[in-house]
């Protein structure tokens, strides 16, 4: 092994080259792969700080998961309560100093001059008094207030207000407006608001539970307190923090958000490493197709078919050692960007860290030469199993047949797409659309493997029907193309899998947003919004505020929740968690869902509706009984009244506002959607109405209650871009280092009388050809999975995007072709022939 390993160093020098396309084709998968394994370690290990309680030593919650035998936990979406007197029971532990339950429900001061004034998150800016014990830093100017009329506030609050202890102003807490007297400046800088805690359990809705219980302990004595907590709790679903675990439980939604980025890195392993797969490969393929002298040389020698594939391993393994750490590095840098995105769309909350380790790096590094050694040997299979005089015959001109097997596989997996490519039609989700992108892909590859039959086919009737007028360049790059089918195909199937990737991946998003935005669309039948973000929702006279004003001639209140469901795939059960709107019975003044069965009249008491599809996954129908999960984990029957067509749009669940009442953080509304008789009149009547009351805020209707377009969708096309960019880098590699190989080839033409001219002007044609090619069967692969597409999200054979899209991928590709091919050609014309040929020897 040691000679080979020798041997495989000084090939490498020689081929230098040649392995550029290796190196960058591992550079980049390094990246993808380390970024993607951030994220997932991530998800399961990231520390969140304990933030506004970090003044605690110790933390009660209720569990905010769902727990599955053999998956991750499921986040619950709303807080689930802790009995408030257990902070009593807890504060008798030895080494407890201080025990206080906290509470969280919405909050905002208004000034004289009726502006808001917000806090960092109006939605949780009311707290009792006794939770200010659980915050660091404390500092208090004043007396704590004891009375429904009284209120202390944090001092970034009392700055921005200009209030002190003894001044009046007004509050509106849990959607109530009411005049307050300030009794103290307390707290650090983003306390809140403080409220004496039996006012603060009235406002919050809790009879009898906090959201959490922290405890103050005497130093040193954490792991024992922790221990008489967990006994004192045992046999509840209670859980017990200290030190970073505190963080998952002040913060669920950042810890939900955790469970989010593992199912994230999941779903990008997929697709990405198929892609990295199909890369390295090509790339191999390309080094090893300029080695073929050599290797056949080595076995007429005497060198085994074991051997030549171990050589040929060993200089792709020393390749990507080469790639590996800086793709690694920019895989960490990868991870960052992808995080920021992440954020800034809303879909991971600011205070969730990523998590910084060597274990993404060393997955990474086993993983990618995993593939390296597997591409390598399989790509060096054909010319290490060959006959010793067959591989010399195709040690210059490569095989003149491609493998039979080869063909049979690609064919197998182009047909093996189809299937993939129905999902649409059965499942109108992310899922289903997710089927027209792994089909292109799985395509892509079978037209990689069954190419160069089918390249060699219609170059073979291409060449029969060229004119008898055509030029000398044009039937030489016929010829080259036909004769060297193995090599062509490589370039042809490379190009159409970036136009395949662009299509498939980028219309998949874009028709799953049009889709979810069309039937928004459809189903508002308000004409404007009123939502109250600085107030944390809804104040509860808004509504009448609204209604009263000329020419309203509807107003309802809409609120976000989420549902959990228990769904059988394969065999197991999971539990996924479903976005659910709470709609009174008068949501049909505002909202049309395209009630199939039943009526929303009827939602009143223990009722839902559903969408068609989660209906019929459920076999219920009107009438029928469906367990489902609340979102504080509260397991409740339902009867459903309802069956609805638009679930794509607002969801697959509707609850009625008796069913979620108690089993959501805030029971305010988080939008008012509003119907007028359409006159300007009523237009100014209505912005008359919000303006006249602070921190509501109208807007069109738009979108109504619907989701939007998913945030998935622009993590997807974030990730498709930098796919693209990682194809194209790759191709552009692989066709530098095919056409480099080709300098004896050139040099021999040269020597037989073809002027440079002529040689640049047939890479031209060859260029040309390739290209369009490619376009073409990027296209074709494409065709059945985009039209099932549509049909399935759309009602229509071709899918939603951008028009230039196409256009721009041709352009793309013929241009890296061109410039590829063209490029590189000029510079191996530089090169004298018998220099280039002696060089070759």
């Amino acid at each position: 092994m040691s000679a080979v390993f020798a041997l495989a160093v000084r090939m490498t020098r020689s081929r230098l080259a040649a392995l550029v396309a290796v190196v960058c084709a591992v550079l980049g998968g390094a990246a993808i792969v380390t970024g993607t394994g951030v994220l997932a370690e991530s998800g399961l290990r990231s520390e969140l700080p304990a933030g506004r309680l970090a003044g605690a030593d110790v933390l009660v919650s209720a569990d905010q998961t769902v727990r599955q035998a053999e998956d991750l936990p499921v986040a619950l979406p709303e807080r689930v309560g802790v009995p408030a007197d257990l902070a009593d029971r807890l504060a008798g532990i030895p080494g407890v100093v201080a025990a206080a339950g906290d509470l969280a429900f919405p909050a905002a001061v208004l000034t004289a001059g009726g502006d808001v004034v917000a806090a960092d998150d109006p939605a949780a800016a009311g707290h009792g008094w006794s939770s200010l014990q659980l915050l660091p830093d404390r500092q208090v100017e004043g007396s704590p207030p004891t009375g429904p009329g009284e209120v202390a506030v944090d001092p970034a609050l009392a700055a921005a207000a200009g209030l002190g202890p003894g001044d009046t102003t007004r509050v509106v807490a849990a959607g109530r407006t009411a005049e307050y007297r300030v009794t103290a400046v307390a707290g650090p800088a983003r306390a809140g608001l403080l409220f004496a805690d039996d006012v603060a359990a009235a406002l919050a809705g809790r009879t009898g539970t906090v959201h959490l219980i922290g405890l103050r302990i005497e130093p040193g004595t954490a792991d024992r307190v922790a221990d008489a907590v967990r006994a004192e709790v045992a046999g509840s679903d209670l859980v017990v923090a200290t030190g970073a675990d505190r963080g998952a439980l002040v913060l669920p939604e950042a810890a939900a958000a955790r469970s989010l980025l593992v199912v994230l890195a999941s779903s990008l392993a997929g697709v990405p490493l198929l892609v990295v797969g199909f890369v390295i490969a090509g790339a191999l393929s390309v080094s090893i197709a300029g080695q073929r002298r050599e290797l056949a040389l080595l076995r007429a020698v005497g060198t085994t078919p074991r051997q030549v594939r171990g050589l040929v391993a060993s200089q792709a393994t020393l390749a990507a050692a080469v790639a590996l750490v800086p793709g690694i590095a920019l895989g960490y840098l990868l991870a960052d960007r992808f995080r920021r995105l992440l954020v800034g769309i809303g879909l991971v909350p600011e205070q969730l860290p990523l998590t910084w380790s060597p274990l993404p790096a060393l997955a990474a590094a086993l993983l990618l030469l995993l593939v390296v050694q597997v591409a390598a040997r399989s790509a060096a299979w054909r010319v290490s199993r060959a006959p010793v005089t067959a591989a010399l015959g195709e040690s210059r001109t490569g095989p003149a047949v491609p493998s039979a097997v080869r063909t049979r596989i690609g064919l197998g997996l182009l047909v093996a797409a189809v299937p993939l490519a129905l999902l649409p039609l059965l499942l109108r989700s992310q899922m289903g659309a997710a089927g027209t992108s792994l089909a292109g892909i799985v395509g892509a590859i079978g037209l990689a493997l069954a190419g160069p039959v089918l390249l060699r086919r219609v170059t073979g009737g291409l060449a029969r029907r060229l004119p008898s007028g055509a030029s000398a360049p044009t039937c030489l790059a016929v010829a080259n193309l036909h004769g060297y089918a193995l090599r062509s195909a490589g370039a042809v199937t490379t190009l159409a899998m970036a136009v395949v990737l662009a299509l498939t991946y980028t219309s998949a998003h874009t028709t799953v947003a049009a889709a979810v935005s069309g039937e928004a669309e459809e189903a508002t039948l308000a004409t404007a919004q009123v939502t109250a973000p600085a107030l944390g929702g809804i104040p509860d006279d808004a509504l009448a505020t609204v209604r009263a004003a000329a020419g309203v001639e509807a107003a309802v209140p809409v609120r976000t929740t989420a549902v959990l469901w228990s769904e059988s795939m394969l065999g197991e059960v999971t539990v996924e968690t479903e976005p659910a709107l709470v709609l009174p019975p008068a949501a049909s003044e505002v909202l049309d869902l395209d009630v199939r069965a039943g009526s929303l009249a009827g939602l009143t008491g223990d009722t839902v509706a559903l969408g068609a599809e989660a209906a019929r996954a459920r076999d219920a129908g009107v009438g029928s009984r469906v367990r489902l999960t609340l979102g504080d984990g509260a397991e409740v029957p339902a009867r459903v009244v309802a069956v609805y067509d638009r679930a794509l749009g607002l969801g697959s669940v509707v609850l009625s506002p008796d069913l979620a009442a108690g089993h959501t953080t805030s029971d305010l509304a988080d939008q008012l959607l509003v119907r007028t008789d359409g006159s300007a009149g009523a237009d100014r009547a209505l912005a008359a109405a919000v303006a006249a009351r602070p921190g509501l805020v109208l807007a069109d209707a738009d979108a109504g209650p619907a989701r939007g377009v998913p945030p998935e969708t622009w993590v997807n096309l974030a990730v498709v871009g930098v796919l693209l960019g990682y194809v194209l880098l790759g191709v552009a590699n692989s066709l530098v280092a095919a056409t480099a190989q080709r300098r004896e080839e050139l040099a021999t033409l040269r020597l037989s009388g073809t002027t440079p001219a002529q040689l640049r002007a047939m890479v031209r044609w060859e260029a040309g050809f390739i290209s369009a090619a490619a376009v073409l069967a990027g296209v074709l692969v494409s065709a059945v999975p985009l039209a099932l597409l549509g049909a399935g999200f759309l009602g229509r054979p071709w899918p939603a995007g951008p028009w230039w899209l196409l256009p721009a991928s041709a352009a793309v590709v013929t241009a890296l072709a061109f410039a590829a091919i063209g490029l590189t050609t000029r510079t191996a014309l530089r090169t004298p022939p018998t220099v280039a040929l002696a060089g070759a020897a």
